[in-house]
């Protein structure tokens, strides 16, 4: 292969309303939520056209995808494109909130209503009336929030902890998830009324290595995004940059995307990257099996290889410790320790033998943490 440089933009014409943007890239700059999407690849305008044939309607969407593809910013989408688009648009992660907050923080609350509610508050059901909500990580609600949740959306009200009397609202719901919400209900971890009562619109979000068309529009669009940012030169890819680009499977779908091209440009010390500028992550497991992609024209890992979604947890784990580390909050070991044996103890639905075995620890060591948390007596 000829060692000539090559330009992104020599190989498609990207139209401009394909490309969407959070609108504070700030906002998402330390998360793991993607701050761009495209909509190049076949697979990615099918779901286009989706979001533009339901997006003038009021149903309740849910939006299924892993970390990083860009759910927010298709609900944004589906918002901008709706007779509601003049209406706010508020924005809530349900997994940020402990059990006893996201009540208050969903519904509202009263002066009085728990110690420390030291004047009214309005909830984001509130906020957004006239608009949309968007519930991300829905699957992590309690469920005593659920039923809540549940009447919220079949009354078209709500009412504030610590009041009696309900307040009508007219909200939008989209809803996003990262976790398969069939099995958290055959688990009995989420409601099934309200899992058909969200799912009415269903969105699928496809990873990004499985729409491997919009790789490269990612790419040159986050090259001009750090080249302004940076004032750097305009940077080109080698032939085997683009390779690289195209064949990694990106664990961290379009937030690592744009990590390694942010990194590759402030490192470089030419106007092209080379697979060393990337600095990609040796994978420890052997390139897959690639088979056709007929819509794209390019190779893709076949589907459900299991290697690939450890790699995408193992990713999502450390995005999550590194907000963690740039916040720095007190006592960090003991609040990730803590987080880990509670929502094993949760998963195993308070089973202490199955927790023990998911955590790799013995029994007796759970039971003493368990009694630590005052999750057990």
């Amino acid at each position: 292969m000829s060692a000539q440089r090559w330009d992104i933009r020599d190989s498609y014409t990207e139209r401009t309303d394909h490309v969407i943007t959070h609108p504070n890239p700030s906002a998402v700059s330390l998360s793991v939520r993607a701050s761009a999407l495209v909509f190049s690849d076949p697979k990615s305008q099918n779901l286009l056209s989706l979001i533009e044939r339901i997006a003038s309607s009021n149903a309740t969407a849910l939006i299924i995808g892993e970390t990083g593809t860009g759910k927010e910013l298709i609900a944004r989408h589906i918002h901008s494109l709706s007779n509601r688009r003049n209406g706010p648009f508020q924005a809530i992660n349900c997994g940020a909130f402990s059990e006893t907050l996201v009540e208050s923080e969903l519904f509202g609350y009263e002066k009085g209503a728990f110690t420390g509610a030291n004047a009214s508050k309005v909830g984001w059901f509130e906020t957004a009336n006239g608009g949309t909500l968007f519930l991300d990580e829905i699957g992590d609600l309690p469920q005593s929030t659920q039923v809540k949740l549940l009447r919220v959306l079949q009354e078209r009200e709500v009412v504030r902890v610590g009041a009696r009397k309900p307040i009508p609202i007219d909200v939008r719901l989209i809803a996003a998830t990262n976790v398969n919400l069939e099995e958290a209900v055959k688990a009995g971890r989420f409601r099934e009324d309200l899992y058909y009562r969200i799912k009415v619109v269903p969105i699928e979000l496809l990873p990004l290595r499985e729409r491997r068309g919009d790789i490269l529009p990612l790419v040159e669009h986050f090259l001009t995004v750090y080249r302004n940012k940076l004032n750097t030169s305009d940077h080109k890819l080698a032939p085997e940059t683009t390779s690289l680009l195209m064949e990694y499977p990106w664990p961290g779908n379009i937030r690592e995307l744009e990590n390694v091209i942010h990194r590759a440009v402030l490192v470089s010390t030419s106007d092209t990257l080379y697979p060393k500028d990337l600095n990609l992550p040796k994978i420890s497991f052997n390139r897959p099996e690639l088979t056709a992609d007929e819509d794209s024209g390019y190779s893709a890992p076949l589907p459900g290889r299991v290697s690939y979604e450890r790699q995408s947890a193992l990713y999502k784990l450390e995005s999550i410790l590194e907000e963690l580390f740039e916040q720095g909050p007190e006592n960090l070991y003991e609040l990730i320790n803590g987080t880990t044996v509670s929502k094993a103890y949760a998963h195993s639905k308070n089973n202490q033998v199955h927790a023990a075995k998911l955590l790799g620890i013995s029994r007796n060591i759970l039971r003493a943490r368990l009694k630590e948390l005052n999750l057990i007596a």
